[in-house]
């Protein structure tokens, strides 16, 4: 894997990027993140910044010729920023407020893919090669009803996206992402019709849940609590699906009352993919560990993540990127300095997005590929 930190003086932007290739005629997959320095602008000219940034992204030659297959935006003010926003992106998008913690209005996460044949359907992007189909679905809201009525929505509907497909949430989701305002209170709402949701689909705890990240949000529309993002496989083999548990640091999440996997491991031919979920400073009774320590929970948080990475074979030099989501804004410089030094080549943001139980101060994600060879399975 290539990680490079470029920096574009003319617009004030950093750019970070890691690069997975095999070579030949295999995928070649990327993650970049685009951040700037705020220098006292606009958002309309920040966003145009971040745009110009992008530009020169596809110019390097690990990029040119890759199709971007979502993208994220993390705003400071979804509702105002969102209307000056492209609207005519070729991939599936989602807009979350969820400030970036370096003094900007904006931050965009890219993944891109080069050597698949991509399109989009009804806001899905769908990624296809070699007889798999990845289903990439960003930004879904509704906005009327309670956190546990939106929710409940919002996962009809995908799953109607998804028999339209011919997928069902129980056997090709693999990866979900809740973000939800006001997460102190409206949390346990969207727990709670997740959960109801599921055991209609057949999942409970004698058979598996799905890779997901709950955690503090706000979509752009007003009245909208809850945003969902997911990522579907077509065309897989069930036996190239693994569940991460780390049973030496982190209990079964049904004990507790939710309804996620730690993460999952996807074995292809060539390759694995790791999606390692929201994870935070707790232990294997499902307690919180270290509260209002941020060092000691960042320092567990980091033991977590690495525990669910090694049971897929994999360690932290394989991670591509990392989603840091901060409860008190004053903790950033202090997070920032750890994250540096542990972290000096590997993509990652920090914003500011409070966890689901309040004496977390600290949670992160990550996704992680490894070189393999599964002879067994067709490759990526």
């Amino acid at each position: 894997m290539i990680t490079k930190n470029l920096h574009i003086p003319e617009l004030a932007a950093r750019l970070q990027l890691s690069v997975f290739s095999l070579g030949e005629d295999a995928v070649e997959e990327a993650h970049a993140f685009i951040s700037i320095d705020a220098n006292n602008d606009t958002f309309e000219a920040q966003v145009q910044r971040i745009y110009a940034a992008e530009d020169q992204l596809f110019q390097l030659p690990e990029l040119q010729g890759a199709n971007t297959i979502f993208k994220r935006y993390f705003l400071t003010d979804a509702t105002n920023q969102v209307p000056f926003l492209r609207q005519n992106e070729n991939c599936t998008v989602s807009y979350i407020q969820q400030p970036p913690l370096d003094g900007s209005k904006v931050t965009l996460w890219l993944y891109l893919q080069k050597g698949t044949r991509v399109s989009m359907l009804d806001g899905t992007l769908i990624s296809e090669h070699n007889g798999y189909r990845h289903l990439w679905t960003m930004g879904l809201q509704k906005a009327e009803g309670s956190s546990y009525e939106q929710t409940l929505k919002l996962l009809n509907s995908y799953e109607n996206l998804l028999d339209d497909m011919d997928a069902t949430l129980a056997d090709n989701c693999i990866r979900t992402w809740f973000f939800v305002r006001d997460v102190d209170t409206q949390y346990a709402g969207m727990v709670r019709a997740r959960r109801d949701n599921f055991f209609e689909q057949g999942l409970t705890r004698n058979t598996h849940y799905i890779a997901s990240t709950g955690i503090g949000g706000t979509p752009s529309h007003p009245l909208s609590i809850i945003q969902l993002g997911a990522y579907a496989l077509t065309g897989f083999d069930p036996q190239q699906q693994q569940y991460l548990y780390a049973r030496t640091h982190l209990n079964p999440t049904y004990e507790y009352g939710v309804t996620f996997e730690r993460g999952v491991c996807l074995h292809y031919g060539d390759r694995n993919h790791v999606y390692i979920s929201g994870t935070a400073s707790i232990n294997n009774k499902g307690e919180v560990m270290y509260e209002g320590d941020i060092v000691k929970q960042t320092h567990r948080m980091w033991e977590n993540v690495e525990t669910l990475l090694a049971e897929a074979e994999a360690t932290y030099d394989d991670v591509m990127q990392i989603i840091v989501y901060l409860r008190d804004l004053a903790d950033v410089s202090l997070v920032k300095t750890l994250f540096q030094q542990k972290f000096p080549h590997t993509p990652y943001i920090i914003t500011l997005a409070p966890v689901c139980r309040p004496t977390w101060l600290i949670e992160m994600e990550c996704i992680a590929v490894k070189k393999a060879n599964n002879p067994q399975f067709r490759p990526f």
